[in-house]
């Protein structure tokens, strides 16, 4: 809030500067109360307009993040898009489970065969590849679900990201939830990082170029925790 002028303040004092040096009398008594009245309405009316622009910077900022939030669409995110989205994932991972099985069961059964008889080993190899051939079409399907859950997502980031830079928000530190905070200690304990994507990561010769280093006590373990940070 801006400050206020002490104008009123100064007009008080100086009638009674004025007036100190001789009796007070009933006039000057009421001169004081009306010099006082209308110093201080003033004074309130300054206060009164300060007050009301900063509600009012308030009520529209409040205003305005209710339209932002409806802009992020959080029931449309929580009651479809992201159920949805887990849905589409459960497929996925069913399928791949699926077509593995089938695709590992009929090449052990291959492997299996016989092949002293030509004719019923080259049957078996057969219909055996065409499951196999089969299964592998799983992946057209799982592709079509793994666009659906991308484009969920950014769906979501497009949002967020509109959201935060409206309300010009900063990342808060630390963690959400105590169980939040324990996952990802376990995980920089542990290494959890994998599986890494192509160019990531540590490579084979990373690994290989450490353990050829010589060293006198051998390799250390921080040197190797070092490697995987």
């Amino acid at each position: 809030m801006k400050s206020v002028s002490t104008d009123h303040l100064d007009r008080i004092v100086e009638f009674v500067r004025t007036k100190r040096e001789r009796d007070v009398s009933l006039a000057d008594v009421v001169g004081l109360a009306e010099v006082t009245v209308e110093s201080l309405s003033s004074f309130f009316r300054s206060i009164d307009m300060s007050v009301y622009r900063e509600l009012s910077d308030i009520a529209a900022f409040i205003t305005n993040m209710k339209a932002e939030i409806g802009r992020l669409q959080p029931n449309d995110l929580k009651q479809s898009r992201i159920p949805a989205a887990g849905l589409e994932l459960d497929a996925i991972v069913k399928a791949t489970e699926k077509a593995t099985d089938t695709i590992m069961g009929a090449a052990e059964e291959v492997m299996a065969a016989d092949p002293s008889n030509p004719t019923a080993y080259k049957a078996i190899v057969d219909e055996r590849m065409m499951l196999i051939f089969e299964a592998c079409s799983f992946q057209d399907i799982t592709g079509q679900r793994v666009a659906k859950v991308v484009e969920t997502l950014q769906h979501i980031e497009a949002r967020v990201s509109r959201f935060a830079e409206a309300i010009n928000a900063a990342d808060a530190e630390g963690y959400m939830t105590d169980d939040e905070r324990k996952r990802e200690e376990r995980k920089l304990q542990n290494i959890l990082h994998g599986p890494q994507l192509d160019g990531e990561g540590v490579g084979q010769g990373d690994v290989d170029a450490l353990f050829d280093k010589p060293h006198a006590g051998g390799t250390s373990q921080d040197a190797v925790d070092a490697l995987f940070k």
